[in-house]
């Protein structure tokens, strides 16, 4: 399940985004959808080809920082159920 845009704002605070359960498309480098907790912070925030709030496919290309250690972290966590 991934963090839909449809339902959240580029202006919105969403303090579940970086733990949400993971979606296919997720790696440590790109979401699907976005993963920050306040999105109107981001640099990257609306950017085009960049930004989940903009491109076609909702993939975030520039997740925060602490997002890889999240992956890894959900990826464990899916691995032992």
């Amino acid at each position: 399940m991934a963090v839909k845009n449809t339902k959240m704002m580029p202006t919105q605070k969403n303090d579940k985004a970086s733990h949400a359960p993971l979606h296919r498309k997720d790696t440590e480098k790109q979401t699907a959808g976005c993963r920050h907790t306040q999105p109107a912070v981001c640099t990257k925030n609306s950017m085009p080809k960049v930004c989940a709030f903009v491109r076609q496919d909702d993939m975030c290309l520039s997740p925060p920082k602490s997002w890889a250690k999240h992956f890894k972290a959900l990826k464990q966590r899916g691995a032992k159920r």
